[in-house]
């Protein structure tokens, strides 16, 4: 805390700003070979994170008069949505394990390669563990954000890391999970020092201290130091616990990889929904979840980047918040290192916005010199005469027709709330089209390889008509569990959906899917309902038959 202190009482609206642009820079590195999707998808993801009621003056952006917008759009439904449904997809798809034909060999002596990794990738670990605590320790950055940037950081200066990561390579996985247990450490700075929580559950912590009495700021150091050290002690005893539970309990976890789909993916689902609902506890999470889901698949078959998407939605509501603050507080200064006063007297501006600058320049280099030189290569042999429209270019069109439509009806809003949604719809209406001619008429076959994401299949094992199809029914049962679910309750419809799912999608014995089904039905009920109080939305059922709703609550 005192060697922090003096660093964390000079962080103002500029430098977060500065950090929130650092976290946007992270774009280029998680584009992979994609630079140019990369930034469509970075540009649309900060104009999904401008829905809603604007900062300034309020100007209702892109609801079109949708009460669930006013708010804006929740990150669990568009996380959920672009990573887990397309992984679930592609299960119902193939129809095979997550290990499809191996054998999980889990045990406590094989883990030890992987303590072995860490001792090998020692700088690594250490390296991100201290970004882990710094950036933890900024109040305004966001736990989401953290881990995006230190896996950018690991991918851009780490050997080799650009073709490896994401294809098995450990250091991408040291690298921010270093960062995640250590940034918890680092929230706990700003929350006992000056009682500014700099996360959800430093907030929860903040109101345990005010309700025990207890005030953060010097006395946590002083009178009440023993608390603090038992914080402190605390924390280090949960790392090392967890870490042990994990260690002997991967051995049993893993076993859920060999599981067959047929069970899995009705077993997973029903929380998929439930975690999905617990948003807004509103219909529209369920619908977002299938429509980034939807989105999310078509994306990842096509070889786009999705981490990007995310990183700008994230991102975006802090760097319009800070852009606004340090503009409206300190004006175009807020650039500058120094200043000279009216006397022509010496003052110190903000050095910790250049520094982050410099920063950027160098994460951001290679990446656009290389997306450069992509560029110039492709745009030298374009070729008319193979003109040629793929999935991928019809993909790319729809970024551009949104990024168009969204530029469209954002033109009579006040300038301020306009600001970073327009520069996000113009961000994304470049890059698109630039990638958009690449992949229309690129004379070369490496426009396709430069889409290819890390970890997205190269080729599909299946025919196109067969993927195409099972993706439209497994879809399609999610569509029709909402439309269940608003007709009879949320608990009766996990239950049906589970025994249809497993009898008509799987070809299961009904006695079995009915059986599976009440477990399910019954679990979800005893923890979420009974356990949690979660309050589920009413149904038709419940309005036609208000006294069912009464005695079970669930209608």
């Amino acid at each position: 805390v005192p060697l922090l202190q003096p660093v964390m009482l000079a962080i103002g609206s500029p430098e977060l700003l500065a950090f929130s642009i650092f976290g946007l820079s992270m774009v280029a590195t998680l584009s992979g070979r994609a630079p140019l999707k990369g930034l469509t998808a970075a540009g649309l993801g900060l104009m999904i994170s401008m829905v809603g009621a604007g900062t300034q003056t309020g100007t209702l952006r892109w609801t079109f008069d949708w009460l669930y917008l006013f708010d804006g759009i929740p990150l669990i439904p568009v996380t959920l949505g672009l990573f887990a449904l397309p992984e679930l997809a592609d299960l119902a798809i193939k129809r095979q394990k997550i290990t499809a034909n191996r054998k999980a060999d889990v045990s406590v002596s094989s883990q030890w390669e992987g303590v072995k990794d860490v001792f090998r990738h020692w700088w690594l670990c250490l390296r991100c563990s201290v970004m882990g605590t710094i950036l933890g320790a900024i109040p305004g950055i966001g736990s989401a954000v953290i881990d995006w940037i230190v896996y950018g950081y690991a991918k851009r200066s780490e050997k080799g890391a650009d073709k490896t990561f994401g294809h098995g390579d450990v250091r991408g996985v040291i690298a921010p999970e270093s960062a995640n247990n250590a940034k918890e450490g680092g929230h706990l700075l700003p929350t006992i020092a000056f009682g500014v929580p700099a996360g959800a559950s430093m907030t929860l912590l903040l109101g345990a201290f005010l309700l025990h009495g207890l005030t953060p700021g010097p006395d946590m150091l002083g009178r009440n130091l023993d608390v603090t050290y038992s914080i402190v002690w605390s924390l280090t005893l949960a790392n090392v616990l967890g870490g042990t539970i994990c260690v002997f309990g991967a051995k049993y976890l893993a076993k859920v990889a060999e599981l067959r789909h047929e069970i899995l993916l009705p077993l997973v689902m029903p929380i998929v929904f439930i975690a999905t609902f617990q948003a807004t506890r509103s219909w529209g999470d369920l619908y977002f979840l299938l429509a980034f889901g939807v989105i999310g698949w078509i994306m990842k078959q096509l070889g786009w980047p999705r981490p990007p998407m995310v990183l700008g939605f994230v991102i975006g509501e802090i760097f319009e918040r800070y852009l606004f603050l340090s503009n409206e507080l300190y004006g175009a200064s807020w650039l500058l290192p120094f200043t000279f006063g009216d006397n022509g007297e010496f003052q110190w501006g903000h050095p910790i916005v250049a520094v982050i600058g410099i920063i950027i320049a160098w994460a951001l280099y290679r990446p656009l010199s290389e997306t450069a030189a992509m560029l110039w290569h492709e745009f030298r042999h374009l070729n008319r005469a193979h003109m040629k429209l793929t999935p991928n270019a019809w993909f790319t069109m729809f970024t551009v027709v949104v990024a168009i439509a969204a530029l469209i009806t954002s033109a009579d809003w006040p300038a301020d709330e306009a600001l970073v949604p327009r520069t996000a719809c113009w961000v994304a209406l470049g890059a698109g089209l630039l990638n958009l001619v690449t992949e229309v008429f690129g004379a070369t076959k490496a426009v396709a390889d430069h889409g290819a994401e890390h970890g997205a299949p190269k080729e599909a094992k299946l025919p196109a008509p067969v993927m195409l199809s099972r993706a439209g029914e497994f879809f399609g049962w999610m569509a029709g569990f909402i439309i269940v679910a608003a007709l009879i309750g949320f608990i009766p419809a996990i239950g049906i959906f589970v025994v249809l799912y497993m009898g008509l999608g799987f070809r299961e014995s009904f006695v079995r899917a009915g059986a599976f089904g009440a477990a399910v039905a019954l679990f979800c009920y005893s923890v979420f309902d009974r356990g949690l109080s979660v309050p589920w939305p009413q149904s038709v059922l419940g309005d036609i038959f208000p006294m069912l709703r009464d005695m079970t609550g669930l209608l």
